[in-house]
């Protein structure tokens, strides 16, 4: 990931992010489905100052494409969020003393209800960190490889990252797609482990950990960005 600034539009600012990439041939512009953010994608060898101006230069698409985006999916009483790819209906029972479970569809959440939107989201964030955690570890047993921390963050750009020194880091929205696609972007991660590029040699560890890349990845291409539209404002 290169730079980021800021893009002011019809009086909003828009985050935009800065990413190069070896395959791209033209730059090319991408909108986060609930509209709080933008990425750029730069071709190797074209200066970051154009990533600003190409921005510009899209502003009208880019304002048209805001005007038509589907709105946030709020975390509220009687309010459906997938987990692990299946439906949930969020359930409020203030007079509970379980905190927040999962259970046969439902999500239940004891407490006052000015404090339910948050404690879902937390409670995701927990199971998106055992989830992604227990496949990282065991995943990179298989290739003879020790992650170092495993975290779960709230990124718009990627659905993971391991960085020089092995720690690993995912989207804790991962926990609402199917777990086939949580498991490919572990591998992906953890191949890192031992190939840090993007070479046939390492797809091919990635397919020798999941069997199959191709699916979750068009999974993620086509239903990925709807992800980030849960907990968003009412």
């Amino acid at each position: 990931m290169g730079t980021a600034f800021l893009l002011h539009i019809n009086g909003r600012s828009l985050p935009v992010a800065v990413k190069r990439s070896g395959r791209a041939r033209n730059m090319s512009l991408r909108l986060d489905p609930g509209g709080g953010s933008v990425v750029v994608v730069l071709p190797d060898g074209v200066p970051e100052r154009e990533a600003e101006r190409f921005a510009h230069r899209q502003a009208a698409w880019i304002e048209s494409r805001l005007a038509v985006l589907p709105g946030p999916v709020p975390f509220a009483d009687g309010g459906e969020v997938p987990l692990l790819g299946v439906a949930h209906l969020i359930r409020h029972e203030p007079q509970a003393r379980r905190g927040v479970w999962a259970e046969a569809g439902l999500i239940h959440v004891s407490g006052q209800p000015e404090h339910l939107p948050r404690r879902v989201e937390e409670f995701l964030r927990g199971e998106a960190r055992v989830v992604m955690g227990h496949h990282s570890r065991q995943l990179a047993a298989e290739l003879g490889r020790k992650p170092g921390r495993v975290t779960v963050r709230d990124t718009t750009s990627r659905w993971g990252s391991c960085s020089a020194r092995g720690d690993l880091s995912f989207s804790w929205r991962l926990v609402l797609a199917p777990d086939f696609v949580g498991r490919y972007v572990a591998a992906h991660e953890v191949a890192h482990l031992a190939e840090m590029n993007h070479g046939p040699d390492f797809w091919a560890l990635v397919d020798g950990l999941v069997g199959d890349s191709k699916t979750p990845r068009a999974w993620l291409k086509r239903h990925g960005p709807q992800l980030h539209r849960y907990g968003g404002a009412a």
